[in-house]
């Protein structure tokens, strides 16, 4: 019926697809393995637009725009649906391997590529992949209560209980009395997780109360010490234990990348610097190779392009102290300062000056958080 355009049952389509995916297994030892469906696309579809990209100048120019479409067309999609999918770290990982397989195969052989360098090189490759690991560990889940029962309100002060799953409004009463007070502190010592009117909440969907600066995340359904933000690159969330690790990654990405882009244009576009051998390069269609090495090579220019955005907002946010979800809720309510150009909002609930912030920064998850009177009910 849908070959032939007559109209479907509603939810016909989802229930092939869920039947399609529920019998897309693996053959193993133990038993057939079912595969995640959001995992095959990249692993298929990403060599063939490549190599077709690479037969002609205009070919590559209409697959290298669209792909970029296509990617954050499913990324509206899936987060519209508040679903999670493996299709983004699929992307991510099988990116990073056939680059790095094109690159020996293709532009080694060249003989214009030290040994030296494919060892600089395989080492970023093995350094971000080793800070990616460490990313997708615990970002600082909050612990769920004990049988998912619903702790006590008894403890809580009888004023105002707000039901937030966003962290906006707090519990009033004993839990501003722990603030720090800035004034006899000096600014540095001033703690920047709880500053003064800063308050804890309580997380109608996990049932507990929630820290300073923690959030609940509807893709992972739990709640996050000092929630960012969640990353479909990785598939979890990025929070206070994995901050760190995460920048890591990124900065490793960063390094790795241009290097082997570099490496590429000097070997397929001799006699030219590599800004310039990327737009103007006239022997790149001479022969396949060299023409499949300058695609890759676009291909990394734009996913490097689009980290190197997602690195800078990141490291701009860490200067001035504030998460990705609070600038998001900031600019939700209009409490905050657009700053450079709307690239960072300073919320100025957190901020101690770019020293203070950075060495809070870099003191994440360096010691097990203290759990409070609040916490324990």
């Amino acid at each position: 019926r849908w070959l032939t355009c007559k109209s479907l049952p509603p939810g016909a389509l989802e229930s092939i697809a869920d039947t399609i995916a529920d019998r897309l297994r693996v053959p193993w030892f133990s038993g057939a393995v079912k595969i995640n469906v959001s995992l095959v696309p990249p692993l298929v579809l990403l060599p063939v637009f490549l190599h077709v990209a690479a037969l002609h100048f205009l070919l590559g120019l209409i697959i290298l725009t669209s792909l970029p479409v296509v990617v954050l067309w499913y990324y509206y999609l899936t987060h519209r649906r508040k679903e999670r999918t493996l299709f983004f770290l699929s992307l991510g990982l099988f990116s990073l391997g056939y680059m790095y397989y094109v690159f020996l195969r293709e532009v080694v052989p060249r003989g214009h590529v030290e040994y030296s360098q494919v060892v600089a090189l395989t080492c970023g490759l093995i350094l971000m992949l080793a800070a990616l690991s460490r990313a997708k560990k615990d970002p600082g889940y909050l612990p769920i209560p004990a049988g998912n029962e619903k702790p006590s309100h008894h403890g809580l002060p009888s004023k105002s209980v707000r039901g937030s799953s966003s962290g906006l409004h707090g519990i009033s009463g004993a839990a501003s009395s722990r603030a720090v007070n800035g004034a006899a502190k000096g600014v540095c010592r001033m703690s920047a997780e709880q500053p003064e009117g800063v308050k804890k909440d309580w997380c109608t969907k996990c049932q507990l109360v929630r820290p300073a600066r923690a959030g609940h995340c509807r893709l992972c359904g739990r709640c996050v010490r000092r929630l960012d933000h969640h990353c479909v690159w990785i598939n979890s969330c990025v929070g206070e234990q994995n901050h760190q690790a995460f920048i890591l990654a990124l900065s490793f990405f960063m390094l790795t990348s241009v290097y082997g882009i570099t490496l590429t244009l000097h070997t397929i576009c001799r006699g030219r610097t590599p800004f310039v051998a990327l737009f103007y390069c006239p022997g790149a269609y001479s022969d396949y190779s060299s023409a499949l090495s300058f695609t890759c090579v676009w291909y990394c220019a734009i996913v490097t392009a689009g980290m190197g955005y997602i690195l800078l907002i990141q490291l701009l946010n860490i200067s001035y102290n504030v998460t990705e979800r609070e600038a998001r809720l900031a600019l939700r309510d209009n409490t905050g300062r657009r700053l450079l150009g709307g690239l960072v909002i300073d919320t100025g609930q957190y901020n101690r000056g770019l020293l203070c912030n950075w060495g809070h920064f870099l003191s994440l998850g360096s010691s097990p958080p203290q759990r409070s009177a609040e916490d324990i009910v």
